[in-house]
C-alpha cells in the first residue's frame, strides 16, 4: 500500500460516489427504526392519515438485543466472552484469533450465507465489532450502523455531515468501552457514541484535515482512555493522543516525530521541525495489561531525500525517529517506555507500520510476553514487550534489500545498490504495495502459530524525467513487476511455527491477498484476495476447505463470533483501499464489478 497516495485516494473515491448525504439525527432504537426522508414516502403517497395498522410482526427479538447489551470493563476487553469480537483484533493483544470451535476442518465445507447487509458503496476496510449479538459496523462516508447479529435487522444508525474539505476516507476499528462506541471520522474527531442508541455522548476534535491530517487506523481503549494516532504529510508529522472515555478531552498527546531538543530529536538530519513528515500512524494499537503498555508502529517519512545522504555534523544521524519503530507507551501519561527501530532511514516506503502483536513465547528458557512484527519485506522481528529487547528475527525470503541481520541487535545490512536516487534503475523487493501490509495475521495462541498474507512481487525505481511525477522525493517513481523467478502465483497465506521458528506451511495462488487473517479453534483459517473469493484453510496443512464469492473483493478483516450458541463468520466487501488497488496490473484476467459497493456478509452452517 502506498500511504503517501492515501489521501488523494481517498478524495478519488469521494469524487466517484459523490452523492447526497442525507442529514440524519442520531437514531435510537425502537421497533420501526427511523429511516432517511426519501424512503418514507414512496410511490403510495405515503400512509393514509389517521390508519391504525394491524400489530408489527415480532422482529425476532432485535429490540432485546440491545436491551440485553451490557457495559464494557477493562476485564471484559483483557478476556471476552468467547461469542464477542470486542476490539479490531478481538483482544487487545492483536492476535485476531477466535476460541469458537463449532466450525470445523470437517464441517466448514458447510457454511452458507445466514444474512447479508449493503453498506455505503466506496472502499471499507472495517472489522466489524461484536458485543452482546448486538454487530456494530462503519460504512464509507462515516455511517456507524448496529445490527441485530443474529438476524441482520438494524437497530439504529448514525450518520456524519461531513463538509467539501473533508472527503470521506477508510478507517480500519472502532472500540468499545463502558457503554459507548468509539468512532474515528474523516475529518479528524473522534466520537463516543451511546452503544445502545447511536446518539453522540461526545465529540472531540483530534486534528485539522486542511493540513494533510487524517484518522484511517482507528482507536484502542485502556485504563480509561481512547487512544488514536493520525496520517498524513503535515509538517511537523503525526501523533497519537490519548482522550479520556468519559469526556472526550486530550489527556495526552506524543509525537511521532522527534523534537529537535528531546530524545532522538537529533536522527532527523540536522532538518527542522517543519521539514520532517510522515511517522503515520496506520492500525491500532495494542495494549499489554500486565505491562501496563500500549504498542504502537509509525510508519516511514514521506520525503527521503532530505534524509538519504548523512550529513557531517557532530551527534547528527539521519535515522529518523520514530519512523518504522515499535514505540512502548504508559496508556494514562502517554510517556515512552522504550522503543525499537526496525528500519532506519527507510528510503523504500517499506515501511514497519502494522499489527504489534503480543504472545507468550518461550525465550532462552523462560516464557516472555513478546511483541511479534513484520514491515512490508515480511521480515518479522520478535522484541521482549516489557523491555524492548531484540530477540530474534525470521525473513520469510520475499525482499532483496536486507542481506544480513545482527542475531544480538536485530541490525539489518542494506544493499546498497537498492538505495535509490542515485539516477539508476533499481529493482526492488517487495513493491511499495508490500509483501506484508496493514492486513493482519492471525496467531493461534495455544498453537504459537502465526498465519501471515502476503502478495510476491517487486518493483522497479525508475528517475523521473523533468515533469513527471515522483514518487519519493529521492528522484524516483516506482512501477510494479513480478518477481523474477515468478510462476504467476501472487497470493501467499503462510503459516509459521513461534516456538520453532520454522515455516509451517505455505499455500500460493494466482490472486493476490486482500484481507487479514483469521484463525479459529476449530482448526481453521479465513482469509480473502481480490478475485472476490472468501477461503477457509485447513490450520495444519493449508489445504483449502471451503470458498465463496462475494459481491465485490473483500478489503478488510474478516471475524467470528457467536449468537445464541451458533457459530458466525463475517467480512465486509468493498474493493478500493489501496492494497487491494495496486496489485490488479498483476492478474488482468481478473475483473471485478466496475461499480464498486460495500456488503458485510455473514456465514453461518446448516
Amino acid at each position: 500500500m502506498r500511504h503517501s497516495n492515501a489521501v488523494l485516494m481517498s478524495l478519488a473515491f469521494a469524487a466517484a460516489f459523490a452523492l447526497p448525504v442525507p442529514v440524519l439525527a442520531q437514531v435510537s432504537s425502537s421497533t420501526q427504526p427511523n429511516l432517511p426522508p426519501s424512503q418514507g414516502v414512496g410511490p403510495s403517497g405515503g400512509l393514509a392519515p389517521g390508519i391504525a395498522l394491524p400489530p408489527n410482526p415480532s422482529r425476532s427479538g432485535s429490540v432485546s438485543a440491545l436491551d440485553k447489551l451490557t457495559p464494557v470493563s477493562d476485564g471484559l476487553i483483557a478476556n471476552p466472552a468467547p461469542e464477542d469480537w470486542l476490539t479490531w483484533r478481538r483482544t487487545p493483544d492483536d492476535l485476531g484469533f477466535s476460541p469458537l470451535k463449532k466450525i470445523t476442518k470437517a464441517n466448514v465445507a458447510g457454511l452458507r450465507l445466514a444474512w447479508s447487509w449493503s453498506l455505503p458503496a466506496g472502499p471499507n476496510e472495517t472489522a466489524p465489532l461484536v458485543h452482546d449479538g448486538v454487530i456494530f459496523v462503519q460504512g464509507f462516508g462515516d455511517r456507524v450502523q448496529a445490527l441485530n447479529a443474529a438476524t441482520g435487522d438494524l437497530l439504529w444508525q448514525y450518520a456524519r455531515t461531513l463538509t467539501p474539505e473533508n472527503a470521506p476516507s477508510v478507517k480500519r476499528a472502532m472500540s468499545l468501552y463502558g457503554d459507548k462506541l468509539f468512532v474515528p471520522t474523516s475529518d479528524v474527531h473522534v466520537v463516543a457514541l451511546n452503544a445502545k442508541t447511536g446518539r453522540v455522548v461526545w465529540d472531540h476534535t483530534v486534528g485539522d484535515a486542511k493540513t494533510g491530517l487524517r484518522i484511517t487506523g482507528g482507536t484502542l481503549v485502556a485504563k480509561g482512555k481512547v487512544m488514536v494516532g493520525t496520517t498524513g504529510r503535515a509538517p511537523g508529522g503525526n501523533y497519537i493522543v490519548g482522550l479520556d472515555a468519559n469526556t472526550g478531552e486530550e489527556s495526552w498527546r506524543f509525537y511521532t516525530i522527534a523534537r529537535p531538543g528531546e530524545a532522538g530529536g537529533d536522527s532527523w538530519n540536522g532538518l527542522s521541525l517543519e521539514q520532517r513528515n510522515g511517522a503515520s500512524v496506520w492500525t491500532p494499537g495494542s495494549y499489554d495489561p500486565a505491562l501496563n503498555l500500549a504498542f504502537f508502529g509509525p510508519a516511514q517519512t514521506y520525503d527521503t531525500g532530505p534524509v538519504r545522504n548523512l550529513v557531517n555534523r557532530p551527534g547528527v544521524t539521519n535515522d529518523g525517529l520514530y519512523t518504522d519503530t515499535t514505540i512502548a507507551l504508559n496508556p494514562e501519561t502517554g510517556k515512552m517506555a522504550w522503543h525499537f527501530q526496525h528500519q532506519p532511514n527507510d528510503q523504500w516506503d517499506l515501511d514497519w507500520a502494522f499489527e504489534r502483536q503480543l504472545i507468550r513465547l518461550p525465550v532462552d528458557g523462560q516464557m516472555k510476553t513478546a511483541v511479534v512484527t513484520a514491515g512490508k519485506q515480511a521480515i518479522y522481528d520478535v522484541l521482549d514487550a516489557s523491555s524492548g529487547k531484540y530477540i530474534f528475527s525470521m525473513d520469510l525470503g520475499l525482499q532483496n534489500a536486507v542481506t544480513a541481520i545482527d542475531p544480538n541487535t536485530g541490525a539489518k545490512t542494506i544493499d546498497m545498490k537498492t538505495v535509490p536516487g542515485d539516477g539508476e534503475i533499481k529493482t526492488v523487493c517487495p513493491h511499495a504495495g508490500g509483501a506484508k501490509n496493514w492486513l493482519p495475521a492471525s496467531i493461534n495462541p495455544d498453537r504459537k502459530m502465526l498465519y501471515v498474507p502476503l502478495v510476491e512481487s517487486c518493483m522497479d525505481m525508475l528517475p523521473v524525467k523533468e515533469g513527471e511525477r515522483a514518487s519519493l522525493s529521492t528522484g524516483v517513481r516506482w512501477t510494479l513487476r513480478p518477481r523474477l523467478d515468478s510462476d504467476g502465483k501472487y497470493g501467499r497465506l503462510e503459516a509459521i511455527d513461534l516456538a520453532t521458528r520454522k515455516v509451517a506451511w505455505v499455500q500460493r495462488q494466482r490472486a493476490p491477498m486482500s484481507t487479514g487473517a483469521l484463525a479459529t479453534a476449530g482448526g481453521v483459517v479465513f482469509a480473502g484476495s481480490i478475485d472476490r473469493f472468501m477461503r477457509a484453510y485447513d490450520d495444519a496443512s493449508g489445504k483449502v476447505l471451503w470458498e465463496a464469492r462475494l459481491n465485490d473483493v473483500p478489503n478488510a478483516p474478516p471475524i467470528s463470533f457467536a449468537v445464541n450458541g451458533k457459530q458466525y463468520v463475517a467480512v465486509v466487501a468493498g474493493n478500493g483501499g489501496a492494497q487491494a488497488a495496486t496489485f490488479p496490473a498483476l492478474v488482468p484476467e481478473i475483473q471485478n464489478p466496475p461499480d464498486r459497493s460495500a456488503t458485510l456478509w455473514v456465514f453461518e452452517l446448516p
